[in-house]
């Protein structure tokens, strides 16, 4: 939780009305100036993963990058021993002499963000929000994505819809992400809202609109992460890097000491933690869950990425992504 911290652990709900007022709470919502701001942090990273990253899940198999093809580069006179298939045949008809195309290996690799701002991302028990270190992670991808000049696509879900942003160049596109994801993010007013939306419906989503050769981020907690959604998960790493951002708060993962401090911001209500077996329950469910989740991307040779959101943003960031070349 943005707040300080005691012996207890305490989660405090905002209304939407704090969110307006100028004394809104760090870490609970995003804006366009605090994710412009992080624009420093993509300056020596490359987005391609480092492999003894700390934040990768155990047993995780490293993919080469798929879909990759050739685009087209010139005309010139054919020669014998070229290809008679790449014979342009409008030239040829047009000068009489036949004349063949070049090709050479497509650079460029799109980059595709996935940003997921449904309810369950409006909890956080320590610095900021799951949903806040979601968007920040994503605007330093899309940061990075620009300086090297890569196209830069993406959907953001919220509970009731999700917006898709074609995929283009430069800072316009970058900044077209950061408003939609401040807008998503103000709308946040609970964790236990209703989504129309699940997870096999985000990937399935993906899957029509990212483009085969396309890096794909999905950032999110996974918290609806089921049997079912492996399958739309394999057919979108086929043509795709695609990278599973798992988004958590370490409230999730453990049980704090023997009480629970809990606030609405004008009251406060302690809460006995329980058993021992609780304690021991609690993790598990955690554990099992994440278990779950590596193995569907070691089947479907995705990459899994643990973020815990009590980190600053640029540790994660860094363990994952700096330096890469030097490794």
């Amino acid at each position: 939780m943005p707040s300080s911290m005691n012996s207890s652990t305490a989660f405090q709900p905002f209304s939407r009305t704090a969110m307006k007022t100028k004394t809104q709470p760090t870490g609970v919502y995003t804006n366009v100036e605090e994710l412009l701001q992080l624009r420093h942090l993509a300056k020596d990273i490359s987005l391609v993963p480092r492999k003894k990253s700390s934040a990768a899940m155990d047993g995780d198999a490293f993919s080469r990058s798929r879909g990759r093809g050739m685009e087209f580069a010139e005309v010139r006179a054919y020669q014998p021993g070229d290809d008679v298939r790449n014979i342009d045949w409008r030239v040829t008809a047009r000068t009489q002499k036949p004349y063949t195309k070049l090709f050479q290996e497509e650079k460029e690799r799109p980059v595709f963000l996935v940003v997921d701002q449904r309810s369950p991302m409006f909890f956080g028990s320590q610095n900021v929000f799951k949903s806040v270190y979601a968007a920040q992670i994503a605007a330093i991808l899309a940061w990075s994505a620009n300086q090297n000049n890569d196209r830069i696509g993406a959907m953001v879900f919220g509970d009731n819809e999700h917006n898709d942003l074609r995929a283009k160049r430069g800072k316009h596109a970058v900044l077209g992400l950061l408003n939609k994801l401040q807008m998503f993010n103000g709308r946040l007013q609970s964790p236990n809202q209703p989504s129309e939306y699940t997870c096999t419906d985000i990937i399935n989503d993906v899957r029509r609109v990212a483009k085969p050769g396309s890096s794909v981020f999905i950032i999110s907690d996974f918290h609806d992460f089921e049997p079912d959604s492996e399958k739309p998960l394999s057919l979108l790493s086929r043509h795709s890097d695609t990278h599973l951002v798992k988004v958590f708060d370490p409230l999730e993962r453990q049980l704090p000491g023997s009480q629970i401090s809990v606030s609405n911001g004008s009251q406060r209500l302690k809460i006995l933690a329980g058993s021992k077996d609780l304690y021991r329950r609690f993790h598990e469910a955690f554990e099992q869950h994440e278990h779950f989740i590596r193995k569907a991307c070691s089947n479907t040779k995705a990459l899994s990425f643990r973020a815990d959101a009590s980190l600053p943003v640029q540790q994660w960031v860094a363990d994952v992504f700096l330096s890469h070349n030097r490794h």
